[in-house]
């Protein structure tokens, strides 16, 4: 994790700047609408309680999302405290790995994850099984990694990558296409991640190809990709889109819907579409490390089982922006058929996805590449 001196600028990949409600003393650890306590109850037969467990996260408005909707309600029902690490994902992965492969105790209990990050691990065989959760009875098919067996993964929540614009700059209304990074009058004001995540697969799309085609041929996205580098865009990561836009650097940005919609509630003029040519979608998802004590791995699966509860859900989401994957949420009011909070298969419809399988097989190449191309 960088050095939190700014907590603006430590947050990269999908951090941005919200606050949120803090969560409600009647959340249940079961869908099932047990009370709270009946299951306090039950508690009391389970393996002996750990002080504290502790959970990966990312930083800054992400972290205190959990805690609002998840950990603090978790640590009211149990009395077992949760303690945030906020090592970078991909700085934990080897620690984890590592402690895994010398049969050690891993340093954290809980990991929220990409989906793709923690399928790498999971292919590598260092994840715990969750398919014995109880909430996974009523968690929508979202929940499910795709391209894996079972559960070694939940996932809990998805979002989409959006072409996020200045409204001021389309005074015919809003852009339709991916395409129209190409048009010439947003040579140098148009924004993408540093890596490409996010506009490989509607680049594909836009230069003419499938997505069926991945990642067999994907020469159509990299010769989309080599048009839009001659446009001379801005190359960055979450926070740089917002300071971009709030500074007027940029019309167009493929980012990821949470961090423009913060853009737009920090004052920032803009907006988002899912352009006819599709945005990714993707997810995020919470899964443990194999080699805790019995005790612990047991209380670990019963705080992602309390992700999984509505109450916790509602609370953990509405700052995010973002759709859960239990049933009867309710979407924040600026979220109501937005294409970006997808809730019906109708939305799925003009979304991509692809397995994250074919993703953890390919994505490092599929990164250098994208490097590649801008850099030459």
């Amino acid at each position: 994790m960088k050095d939190l001196k700014n907590p603006i600028l430590e947050m990269t990949r999908r951090r941005f700047l919200s606050a949120t409600a803090s969560i409600g003393s009647g959340a249940a650890l079961s869908a099932a609408g047990m009370s709270t306590v009946g299951l306090q109850g039950a508690f009391a037969a389970e393996p002996e309680k750990p002080k504290e467990i502790i959970v990966r996260a990312w930083g800054g408005s992400w972290v205190d999302s959990l805690k609002a909707g998840v950990s603090d309600s978790f640590t009211k029902l149990t009395g077992i405290a949760v303690r945030h690490d906020l090592t970078e994902d991909n700085e934990i992965q080897p620690k984890v790995w590592a402690a895994v492969a010398q049969k050690r105790v891993p340093p954290i209990h809980v990991n929220w994850d990409t989906t793709t990050n923690a399928t790498k691990s999971a292919l590598r065989g260092v994840t715990e099984d969750l398919s014995d959760l109880s909430n996974l009875a009523t968690v929508t098919e979202l929940a499910k990694p795709v391209g894996l067996d079972g559960y070694p993964i939940v996932n809990t929540y998805g979002y989409v990558y959006v072409l996020a614009y200045r409204p001021s700059a389309f005074p015919d209304g809003p852009p339709t296409s991916w395409k129209a990074l190409l048009d010439p009058k947003f040579k140098g004001r148009i924004a993408l991640y540093n890596d490409g995540i996010g506009f490989h697969f509607p680049a594909q799309v836009a230069g003419g190809g499938k997505i069926e085609d991945i990642p067999g041929n994907m020469q159509p996205a990299w010769d989309f990709i080599t048009k839009v580098k001659d446009q001379r865009p801005l190359l960055g990561e979450d926070p740089d889109f917002t300071n971009w836009f709030q500074n007027g650097e940029i019309d167009l940005a493929c980012t990821i819907s949470t961090n423009a919609r913060e853009a737009k509630k920090n004052g920032v003029d803009i907006k988002w579409v899912v352009p006819e040519e599709g945005a990714k979608f993707e997810t995020d998802g919470l899964w443990i490390p194999k080699g805790l004590p019995e005790n612990e791995l047991y209380w670990a699966k019963q705080y992602i089982n309390h992700a999984l509860t509505k109450d916790a859900q509602q609370v953990w989401l509405d700052g995010l922006g973002l759709p859960g994957v239990v049933s009867g949420l309710t979407p924040p009011a600026d979220l109501v058929g937005d294409p970006s909070y997808p809730t019906t298969p109708e939305d799925f419809k003009h979304l991509i996805r692809v397995s994250n399988k074919i993703q953890v097989e390919n994505e490092s190449a599929w990164f250098g590449k994208f490097k590649a191309i801008m850099q030459s």
